[in-house]
């Protein structure tokens, strides 16, 4: 594509093409801002917001009411604090078993030498496509005994396939064959080689797998809705589904008066809660996305070349 620009006097400007484009960038990038930004600031101001305000619309934007009646609640639940325990405990577990299994398969799957590497990439590509199902997922948990263990939420995702494929296009396209070749000569085995020269090159892609493991871990709620019966071993996500969808409000303290009264209050202070929730169970992440962000989109780059 040729650029559209001239030059004045040895200077190189812009075209009003140019111009018109890099405008119409601008405009699309500030609209692409409010839309993200919006909902963000919007449930931040809710959480804080008088309830008479934010069920009767009047907070649109920006708190009305400061009240911090809702975090009080929601703080003083002990299950949102052994939640949180609980699902650091799984992401972290989690995450270690996920990289222990992933990274050496995915470098397994690299080495042009490997035999039979097309086979075993073939067989794992298909179970992207066709799975067992939820029933026979569940026999098979019953009947290995992981049922209503830590197990049955961290062995079942040990990895991803997709995941592989990703790590193994970073060993293809990053690690230099040649520095393979020149440990080999020197007498490097197998395994020495990948612990001391590949993991320490492999950092990048390290991070990117623990981000995507461990934000998958961090929001996951299904596996431990099927799996655990257990309440103290709940984690995180799935107390607060059951204050956002089932409105969990048994932390509540009593109220006294009409009793219609009391349950109008219930459902206002409830919708706060919500978006107090909402805020508890992200604000980890956001924390945390800002420092990996280079390492994401490193992941995402891996994974658009060819492997």
């Amino acid at each position: 594509m040729v650029s559209k620009t001239k030059k004045k006097g040895g200077i190189v400007t812009d075209t009003r093409a140019d111009k018109v484009f890099v405008f119409f960038v601008y405009v699309f990038l500030i609209l692409a801002l409010i839309i993200t930004l919006y909902p963000l600031i919007y449930i931040i101001s809710a959480s804080i917001s008088d309830p008479v305000y934010v069920n009767s619309g009047e907070m649109v934007l920006f708190p009305r009411g400061i009240t911090f009646a809702g975090y009080e609640l929601i703080f003083g639940n002990q299950d949102i604090w052994r939640g949180y325990l609980n699902t650091i405990f799984y992401t972290v577990l989690g995450t270690g078993i996920n990289l222990l299994v992933t990274i050496p398969v995915a470098y397994a799957l690299s080495r042009p030498e490997f035999y039979g590497k097309k086979f075993f990439t073939t067989f794992m590509l298909i179970t992207m496509f066709i799975g067992g199902g939820l029933i026979p997922t569940y026999m098979l948990i019953v009947n290995m005994g992981m049922l209503d263990t830590v197990w049955a939420l961290v062995l079942p995702g040990a990895t991803s396939v997709f995941n592989i494929v990703i790590t193994r296009t970073f060993f293809q396209s990053t690690i230099p064959r040649e520095l393979e070749e020149a440990a080999i000569v020197d007498g490097c085995s197998d395994f020495y080689m990948f612990i001391k020269i590949i993991l320490p090159l492999s950092m990048p892609i390290i991070a990117v797998m623990a981000l995507f493991f461990g934000v998958g871990h961090w929001n996951s709620w299904f596996s431990a809705l099927i799996y655990l019966r257990d309440r103290s071993m709940f984690p995180l996500q799935l107390i607060l589904r059951e204050i956002l969808v089932l409105q969990d409000m048994f932390s509540m303290p009593a109220m006294t008066g009409d009793m219609a009264e009391v349950m109008h209050n219930r459902m206002q202070l409830a919708q706060v809660i919500q978006y107090g929730v909402m805020i508890v169970a992200t604000l980890p992440i956001i924390i945390v996305y800002p420092f990996l962000q280079k390492y994401f989109v490193k992941g995402m780059m891996v994974g658009s070349l060819k492997g």
